[in-house]
């Protein structure tokens, strides 16, 4: 049986779904009489994510912009998922206040990294058929029917275990789904709300907390006609149409039946902050159970083996040798270092080419003559650079590589505890299919290294197609990357021994991205913190 939490006074909340309509606005303020008054009105509700393609890493409350930053590892020292995200699931009736509660929630976890998923987006593409009932309001969207629950299943699953998933975006205005899809990544936690969230049985066990959002009906038909008229273009006689005919008898009939499942049960949505601190409390003990350290677990995991097969360090000539001595030298002017740090780069980068699959191929020379050559078998080649310092082996990429495409990964090292966090990523389309050269600069323990990979992995990369490529490597992030990813391609121009107690690499480079770009590096800096 459900619990229901102790109910606080009711704030009218107007919400958004889908895109807003292009028809007149007039039939919703002749509703302003009927809305009740209760608090401030709320801004058009917005879909708003911690983490996509086209959307800044934030979320803006009504109270503040919660930076949604930081996420901490999400496996452990052998890269594989550790902890699976918490979802929490929000059912209730159609303009019950589900989203708002969602973002209250949100705002009071003040924690990096949350994905709000709404059903909405999931309704199936109709047939013509079916789009001239929906035209004329005859089409029932608040049957189970109107949903692709097996969408939404794999959707949740793949969020769930850490990887990233693209969302249909549905416009409410033509009853379609848009031609453009939205990416999601990198949840914590998963905020899954929607009229039928507890229609499906398996979609139920995908749900770790259950919460029914309970409004009277008369207030959830105000809101609906406001949204309706003002957001979609609708008309007063049709809202009310669709609203008896179907709405209300899938809420008896499919929704409120569900309320027996909830853990939770909140009385009048979001003017309830009693049931609203009674999930934050609990999702908090959730969290703070699945939190691991990984560089610890680096540091003293698998050092003693061999260096692996998969790493390539590059042939230490002479030359090679003596570029290591100029940048290595903490006398070395500003000018100097990056002069011969880029030479290095671009001598890393055409040994790091040498692996990609070639193929032969005959060409025909100017005299007409066959030649056979070679030429490379794959579809594209990508460069992700790990920010700051992973960004100064770009133009030696882009040298060698025409057209090559460039994606990005901000990972910073939290001076609490110690841990990489990931803070920002913009990767290209399709990468999936890529070679992707992954670059950084110096690799320590490979904590950052190994969360890049992991990214990558979850972008379903395959593992075989990554290449870490880095100037400076000590053999502790050698080993922590071969054995967490034993077919990623290591290729560095040295290996150093040892990694003292701040992580620094023995002998080293120094703070790389400092001697680059002329800053000053903060005393406590290691080879696996990466500034901004």
């Amino acid at each position: 049986m459900a619990a229901a939490a102790g109910d606080g006074g009711g704030e009218a909340v107007h919400e958004e779904r889908g895109a807003p309509g292009d028809g007149s606005t007039s039939g919703a303020d002749s509703l302003d009489r009927l809305y009740p008054a209760v608090g401030a009105a709320r801004p058009p509700r917005k879909r708003t994510t911690s983490q996509c393609k086209s959307e800044p890493p934030l979320l803006r409350t009504s109270k503040r912009t919660i930076y949604t930053a930081g996420r901490p590892p999400w496996y452990n020292e052998h890269g594989t998922q550790s902890k699976e995200a918490f979802v929490i699931g929000l059912g209730g009736g159609s303009a019950s206040g589900k989203t708002t509660v969602a973002r209250m929630i949100i705002e009071a976890l003040d924690v990096p990294w949350v994905v709000l998923l709404s059903m909405d987006s999931f309704y199936k593409v109709l047939t013509k058929q079916q789009q001239e009932q929906a035209a004329s309001n005859d089409f029932n969207f608040d049957h189970p029917d109107a949903f692709d629950f097996d969408l939404i299943i794999s959707t949740l699953k793949k969020l769930k275990q850490g990887k990233s998933v693209t969302i249909p975006i549905y416009d409410f205005t033509t009853h379609s789904r848009k031609k453009e899809w939205k990416t999601l990544y990198g949840a914590n936690v998963i905020i899954f709300e929607g009229i039928m969230a507890f229609a499906d049985k398996e979609l139920l066990e995908l749900l770790d907390m259950k919460i029914f959002v309970d409004t009277d009906s008369d207030i959830r038909l105000v809101r609906r006609l406001r949204r309706d008229i003002g957001e979609r273009g609708r008309d007063i006689e049709g809202v009310i149409k669709q609203y008896n005919k179907f709405v209300k008898p899938a809420f008896d009939q499919y929704i409120q039946p569900t309320m027996r499942l909830a853990d939770i049960v909140v009385p009048r949505g979001s003017g309830n902050m009693v049931a609203i601190d009674l999930i934050v409390q609990h999702v908090h003990s959730q969290l703070e159970e699945r939190e691991l350290s990984v560089r610890a677990a680096l540091a003293s995991a698998h050092q003693c083996h061999p260096l692996p097969r998969t790493l390539s360090v590059l042939k230490s000539t002479p030359q090679v040798r003596g570029m290591h001595t100029i940048i290595r030298n903490k006398e070395t002017s500003r000018d100097e270092f990056i002069f011969y740090s880029k030479r290095l780069m671009r001598l890393l980068i055409e040994h790091a080419l040498s692996f990609l699959p070639f193929q032969s191929c005959t060409v025909q020379t100017p005299q007409g003559e066959d030649y056979e050559g070679r030429s490379y078998s794959g579809k594209q080649i990508t460069g992700v650079s790990i920010l700051r310092a992973g960004e100064t082996m770009e133009p030696a990429l882009r040298a060698v590589c025409k057209d090559v495409r460039i994606g990005t990964i901000l990972i910073q090292t939290n001076s609490n505890t110690g841990e990489p966090e990931l803070h920002y990523l913009r990767l290209p389309k399709d990468i999936s299919e890529d070679h992707v050269i992954l670059m950084d600069c110096t690799v320590s323990t490979g904590a950052a290294a190994m969360m890049a990979v992991r990214v990558l992995l979850d972008h379903d990369v395959p593992e075989d197609k990554i290449f870490l490529l880095s100037l400076l490597m000590a053999e502790m992030g050698v080993h922590s990357v071969a054995y967490a990813f034993p077919q990623v391609k290591i290729i560095t121009t040295a290996v150093d021994k040892k990694v003292n107690n701040l992580f620094r690499i023995i002998p080293g480079i120094g703070n790389f991205g400092d001697r680059y770009f002329g800053t000053d590096a903060p005393p406590d800096w290691s080879d696996d913190t990466l500034d901004t």
